[in-house]
């Protein structure tokens, strides 16, 4: 059985905006609005539609993936851990070593500036090809 909207063929942005649309409700603005802070931070953002229906904004490899859930909008950063969060978005999946997620919940707004630069950080991370924090150079 498809999940609705998932038509085979469909750019995974039209999906992604279907999502939007079939929520209909704060998970749907709050989903709409980060993905507009993630476009605003990275123009050459690539969207992709992986796992049954899962939104997922990559550069170079994933930046991070949009889920929603009954009382949480979920963005899990595929690279958090090695992302620093000075403004401490990250309140979710901190265990890990790889991954680290922010929680939205009703009414909860998130700090685009702070959110920008975790996306900005993320994009470099792909892109040097680098898994973790750079080490510094040896003489």
């Amino acid at each position: 059985m498809k999940k609705s909207g998932a038509s085979e063929g469909e750019p995974a942005s039209a999906l992604i905006s279907k999502r939007i649309a079939e929520l209909g409700d704060w998970r749907g603005d709050t989903l709409s609005r980060m993905r507009k802070i993630i476009k605003q931070a990275d123009p050459d953002v690539v969207e992709e539609w992986k796992w049954m229906g899962t939104p997922v904004w990559s550069h170079d490899g994933i930046i991070c993936t949009g889920e929603s859930y009954k009382s949480v909008v979920k963005l899990t950063f595929a690279k958090g851990a090695a992302l620093k969060d000075p403004a401490g978005l990250f309140n979710s999946s901190l265990d890990g070593n790889v991954r680290r997620a922010i929680d939205i919940h009703e009414g909860e707004d998130v700090d685009a500036s702070a959110f920008k630069a975790l996306v900005r950080q993320a994009v470099a991370l792909n892109s040097s090809g680098k898994s973790k924090r750079s080490k510094p150079a040896k003489s």
